[in-house]
């Protein structure tokens, strides 16, 4: 019945569209909502394409289709929480093996450039999983550039936003616009050098700078850049860079330098010893930071801790433990029991160039 009465929608959309669609871009969390849309409209207009729309970190329809069963995810993003679901419905599954003909995975930065797209365009403020449909459009065109004179349909849902999130949102979205680019570059501690480096900016507008003496031969620069061109000239400046004799990394996509480094650039602690860093997101209630301490224990020594709430339902955290080699692996047995999901990053190149000696 539930199934069903999301379907409604479809026949909303078919009543009041003049004229033949191409695709209909629809977001996916149990799978109710794309199973009653594309029963409807298959069953009237099979040409229509039915395209499916979830976060990559957390496509639990995309990986069930591709095993050709339903899958369970060990861990889902919180970000679009609408849609984080670990398991879609028997049914649902059933319904989409049957109707829809794809499935388009979009990132956190791609969702915040689409509520943005959405909000410029109508003046209403959608949550993260009402703005997959259009950046699962958006990335879906820039695949099939041949078929963009057809007339496509997203369904917005959702408006379950609070105000603090909005920062967050608008941080990534010019990111995911392509609007902005991030890099790490590496120039010579001498006279002119600094120069010779604007000078391969030329006139693009700078809309971050951070800036650390390394040391006597070199300085670590992390650099924000407007674009104008999109990808293409994300590309060819990091061409230009490279060229120019600067050593130089693209931290468009590095994760971990977006939502930490470029808020922490200002240099590594000399001599400091055997330390690891690890990214951890904490659950967003109290008394989560104290029973990571605790859990963590008193044997291995915290050399960098940087958190920043985003207004989501889970902290991110950067922490730097120092770890003896002799106990390392008695760390990383340790580690999966304080319960809360990490990922390494010792390995880093934002680390290695801005944090670490």
């Amino acid at each position: 019945d539930v199934i069903a009465g999301q379907g409604t929608i479809a026949m909303e959309i078919l009543r009041q569209h003049e004229g033949p669609i191409d695709a209909i871009f629809v977001p996916i969390g149990g799978g109710g909502l794309i199973a009653g849309i594309a029963s409807y409209v298959k069953s009237l207009h099979p040409e229509i394409r039915i395209v499916g729309v979830e976060p990559e970190d957390a496509a639990s329809m995309h990986d069930s289709l591709l095993a050709g069963e339903r899958v369970t995810l060990d861990r889902v993003g919180v970000f679009a929480d609408g849609v984080a679901v670990k398991r879609v419905g028997e049914e649902t599954f059933r319904l989409a093996r049957k109707y829809v003909d794809e499935i388009v995975l979009v990132s956190t930065d791609e969702t915040c450039a689409a509520m943005q797209d959405i909000f410029e365009d109508t003046r209403s403020i959608v949550e993260p999983a009402g703005g997959l449909a259009v950046a699962g459009l958006k990335k879906w065109l820039d695949r099939n550039a041949a078929r963009s004179g057809g007339a496509f349909v997203t369904i917005n849902c959702g408006a379950n936003m609070n105000f603090d999130r909005l920062r967050h949102v608008a941080e990534r979205a010019d990111l995911g616009q392509h609007r902005e680019a991030l890099y790490a570059v590496e120039i010579p501690e001498k006279p002119g050098s600094f120069r010779q480096f604007c000078a391969v900016l030329g006139d693009r507008s700078v809309t971050e700078f951070n800036y650390r003496y390394a040391d006597g031969k070199a300085a670590h620069i992390f650099l924000g850049i407007a674009l104008r061109h999109g990808r293409d000239e994300q590309q060819r400046l990091h061409r230009d860079i490279a060229d120019a004799g600067f050593p130089v990394v693209d931290m468009s996509d590095n994760e971990m330098a977006k939502l930490h480094v470029r808020y922490m650039v200002g240099g590594a602690v000399p001599g400091l010893q055997d330390e690891h860093l690890f990214r951890i997101e904490f659950p967003e209630r109290p008394g989560a930071l104290l029973r990571f301490l605790t859990a963590i224990g008193d044997r291995w020594n915290i050399s960098l801790f940087h958190y920043r709430n985003h207004g989501s339902d889970y902290g991110r955290v950067l922490v730097g433990i120092q770890i003896p080699p002799d106990t390392k692996a008695e760390f990383l047995a340790h580690l999966p029991g304080i319960g809360f999901e990490f990922v390494e990053e010792t390995d880093n190149p934002a680390y290695r160039m801005f944090l670490r000696s």
